[in-house]
């Protein structure tokens, strides 16, 4: 399982790498890097993915600058990955944004 903690002190450390989809989508939707590393300091992780292809990972929710609801999609290993973020949906998230909806 990964911890929000070691997430948090990664970032700290400044051991973080952007992918370029990453990169690509944050400025598609509007958001900065700051938006994301706002979102992971004062996040919580609410999916975990330990078998993600690159290497375990996790969905973050938080809040952008501004305060609106966003997940980050991470990886971890020496490094925090960030891998892409996202404004969430009612489409596929309950109300809370957190939950996801059953298929």
């Amino acid at each position: 399982m990964i911890d929000i903690e070691k997430i948090k002190e990664l970032c700290k450390q400044s051991k973080i790498k952007w992918s370029g989809h990453a990169s690509e989508r944050i400025q598609q939707r509007g958001l900065s890097r700051d938006d994301i590393i706002h979102c992971i300091m004062g996040g919580e992780i609410i999916e975990q993915y330990p078998d993600y292809w690159l290497n375990p990972a996790c969905l973050v929710f938080g809040h952008s600058l501004n305060n609106n609801i966003i997940h980050v999609v991470i990886g971890i290993d020496d490094n925090v990955h960030i891998i892409t973020a996202y404004y969430p949906s009612e489409e596929k998230f309950e109300s809370d944004m957190k939950t996801r909806r059953e298929k």
